[in-house]
């Protein structure tokens, strides 16, 4: 196993010079994390020609968005009519009819500011791992096109066509959606955002937030930002300073594995179009290709703590059930990701003192909804008001056990690992 964990790390072609904040600033917008929210809020307020500074603790997409599979759907986790059910027939029929536009948005942006991020637009693969996940997907094909969504449902078959492998039993196949190389298009943004007038200074956590004549000061690297309005963007990586809003939701790992790079002729026949797919199994999993021909498995799981061989273990057996012929092909990359999970997977904008939003909540489906969030929170913080957002805005949010409902997800998740070894597990 290669000691060069990340992927995405390893093949970014995208970024930033690296700065850090050394000095006093004032801005119109001060933005905490430079993921997929915090750098497409930059961008937005840049684009406006607002002053905007974003404090990133690490480098831009360290956290989440740096580490996910790269899936740009349109839409959440949840079918549409929980969605619905939710939120109501008004707000929800909004986020969804907003979010069906997020793919489009995201490889409109890669295309505008020629982001390096090995974006492909050939839709993305729902595939049912058992019979009963079949029907799974009969019903989300129901509702997705009652919504006007242009959804394919395909038969085993064509899914076997699609995906080189003769496991799954059928898949809903959404065309407007995509991949990308994540880190990348998150660097991309903060590359657009930075030649527009952005400035994003980069090892510079925060320490201290306070609210003080009418405006907030934000410390970092002993050293204060100054301004009128405040966007907190860390979502599962946010990091405790004084006077400073946490967001609180169930922390959850998904881990990946990247294969050395297939042959001409695998690649042919495993996932030729290029579709990035995960299953209907509760204890989720996903696979897709990049463009250098590796093949990504990934599944729920820390692989970087205490059951990582559990889950190291999971990826071959998955490998070798997907595919036998590439069964003992090496693992050269694996790493991990924090999911911030909200109870009823719904992200939130969450008012919390005056011009300050906190974003958050994504629950694995960060790229096209944080990349469109993240922009109308920009726009409503700069004086558009909060009817621009997707989403209503709440003024407070809690989640109960948040630490004991993490652990029990990462204990079910190894338990079904060690003992599962089909689709599964």
């Amino acid at each position: 196993m290669s000691n060069i964990s990340n992927l995405w790390a390893h093949t970014n072609a995208e970024g930033i010079e690296s700065q850090r904040l050394s000095s006093n600033k004032e801005a119109d917008l001060v933005v905490i994390g430079a993921g997929f929210t915090g750098c497409s809020a930059a961008l937005e307020a840049a684009r406006s020609s607002s002053s905007v500074v974003v404090l990133e603790a690490d480098t831009v997409s360290h956290g989440g968005s740096g580490r996910n599979v790269g899936l740009v759907n349109a839409g959440l986790w949840l079918p549409p009519d929980d969605v619905v059910a939710i939120m109501g027939e008004s707000a929800g029929n909004r986020l969804i009819e907003a979010l069906g536009k997020g793919p489009d948005t995201v490889f409109s942006l890669v295309k505008e500011f020629g982001i390096a991020c090995d974006a492909v637009q050939n839709g993305t693969l729902h595939l049912a791992h058992a019979p009963n996940g079949f029907q799974e997907l009969r019903e989300r094909y129901r509702q997705g096109n009652r919504f006007g969504a242009p959804l394919q449902l395909l038969d085993r078959d064509e899914t076997i066509s699609r995906t080189g492998s003769d496991q799954f039993h059928g898949a809903l196949l959404d065309p407007r959606a995509g991949t990308v190389q994540p880190r990348a298009y998150c660097s991309g943004l903060a590359r657009a955002a930075v030649g527009l007038g952005a400035r994003i200074y980069q090892q510079s956590p925060v320490t201290r937030v306070e609210r003080k004549n009418g405006a907030w000061c934000v410390h970092a690297n002993d050293h204060t930002v100054t301004a009128p309005r405040l966007l907190l963007a860390t979502n599962a990586y946010h990091q405790l300073a004084d006077g400073a809003y946490a967001p609180e939701y169930v922390l959850v790992s998904y881990s990946q594995f990247a294969t050395a790079p297939l042959t001409q002729g695998q690649r042919s026949r495993i996932l030729p179009g290029r579709e990035g797919c995960w299953d209907t199994a509760l204890v989720m999993s996903s696979i897709r290709t990049d463009e250098n021909g590796r093949l990504i498995v990934g599944g729920m799981g820390n692989v970087d703590g205490p059951a990582a061989s559990i889950h190291a273990n999971w990826a071959r057996r998955k490998l070798r059930r997907l595919y036998p012929d590439l069964g003992e092909l090496p693992f050269e990359h694996q790493w991990q990701g924090k999911i911030a999970m909200t109870k009823d997977h719904i992200p939130k904008v969450v008012e919390f003192g005056p011009s300050a939003y906190a974003v958050f909540g994504y629950s694995g489906r960060g790229i096209s909804p944080g990349t469109m969030i993240g922009a109308a929170a920009a726009k409503a913080l700069l004086d558009a008001g909060p009817e621009v957002l997707p989403l209503p805005v709440i003024k407070k949010y809690s989640e109960r056990f948040k630490k004991v409902m993490g652990a029990y997800y990462e204990f079910g998740v190894s338990l079904t690992h060690a003992t599962r070894p089909g689709l599964l597990g």
